[in-house]
């Protein structure tokens, strides 16, 4: 079976399995469980998504096939041929229109099923002004997170005298958010006079950003009580009436991988604990998946990065007021700046775009 082949059998497998949650859906017994019906919506609306257009390309095929008929019966009138002809080469090109949007939401569809993230910014070399930096990122994130309608929460900060964050850990969740935020991890370069440069000197900071998606049923084993050593203390306060004299924050070690995750910014111990066993659990899952498919994603690290927090993506250049990207100077100069002003603002869409194209395209060839 060819590769064209194989792409049509799978795309037949996601409609029969469309088709066949139409059928559970209008079952009785299935209608009363308001869970199974949930999670059947939600899995046939992600299925629409490419089926929908599948069909098109479907029915597109049989109207070829009808007028390829009538071109090679030797009993079509010339005029009747001539018009057979002529939809023929309409069809041709609706087709290959068709089919590359469906291989364009197959390739991309695992992407857009993940619909929350946990997104981690840390600062990295260049002390206060990093920390700036890293701020700046959690402000055009989170205004981006406006644009889309999405949500973001703040699980963790760690805050600086200056207004900075040494490190965040945030909760984005909204349609599409990891097939979009999926390619910010990385480091993040910033080049600007900082704050504290009284002689107006340019200097060069950076920040690294982590980006980790967080389905909605993570599948990832974990037994509480004898996989994870839980370690309860003090969070620090301001002192006074506000110090914290109860052991509410919570650091969590998963032994079998040795990931670590801290809360302490809720005063309940309770919701710490939530809180870190919810990015705990995100972390781990990231780990699985990168272990389980190193070899599958080889090609998508290559053309975006592997959003490794050692690996350059973008730089941040104040003087110039521009904002490049860098997995997309092979689309020439202009294709990988953009105004500053408007990234920091949160219009990310525009370059964002940009890398999904590429980072399509590349799915594609290797399929």
């Amino acid at each position: 079976m060819n590769t064209h082949d194989t792409l049509l059998d799978k795309l037949d497998q996601l409609d029969r399995r469309c088709d066949e949650i139409t059928e559970f859906m209008n079952d009785p017994n299935v209608a009363t469980n308001v869970t199974r019906m949930v999670d059947l919506s939600k899995e046939h609306a992600r299925l629409l998504r490419i089926v929908e257009p599948y069909r098109l390309y479907s029915r597109l095929a049989e109207e070829l096939a009808d007028a390829r008929a009538l071109v090679d019966d030797p009993d079509t009138d010339a005029d009747m041929k001539a018009l057979a002809e002529a939809e023929v080469q309409d069809l041709l090109s609706r087709i290959d229109d068709a089919l590359a949007l469906v291989k364009g939401l197959l390739v991309m569809s695992d992407d857009a099923a993940v619909d929350s993230l946990v997104l981690e910014i840390r600062a990295g070399t260049g002390g206060d002004e990093a920390a700036l930096f890293a701020g700046d990122l959690l402000t055009m994130y989170t205004q981006y997170a406006a644009r889309r309608g999405w949500t973001l929460e703040v699980l963790s900060a760690t805050r600086t005298d200056l207004g900075g964050c040494r490190e965040v850990v945030a909760s984005v969740s909204g349609p599409g958010v990891w097939a979009r935020l999926g390619y910010e991890g990385g480091g993040h370069r910033v080049q600007r006079v900082p704050k504290t440069e009284s002689q107006g000197r340019i200097h060069t900071s950076a920040a690294t950003v982590a980006v980790l998606p967080e389905p909605e049923d993570i599948q990832v084993d974990i037994d509480w009580s004898k996989d994870v050593i839980e370690h309860t203390m003090r969070a620090s306060g301001p002192g006074g009436q506000s110090v914290n004299k109860l052991e509410s924050a919570i650091k969590l070690e998963h032994t079998p991988t040795g990931i670590t995750v801290s809360m302490r910014d809720e005063k309940s111990q309770h919701k710490n604990r939530a809180k870190a066993r919810r990015l705990l659990a995100a972390r781990v899952h990231e780990k699985l998946e990168q272990e389980k498919h190193a070899e599958q994603s080889a090609a998508k690290k290559k053309m975006i990065g592997s959003g490794d927090r050692s690996q350059r993506v973008r730089t941040y250049n104040f003087p110039q007021n521009r904002c490049t990207d860098h997995r997309l100077k092979g689309e020439g100069t202009e294709g990988a700046n953009f105004n500053l002003d408007r990234i920091l603002a949160g219009d990310l869409d525009e370059m964002i775009d940009g890398l999904i194209t590429r980072d399509k395209a590349q799915r594609l060839a290797d399929l």
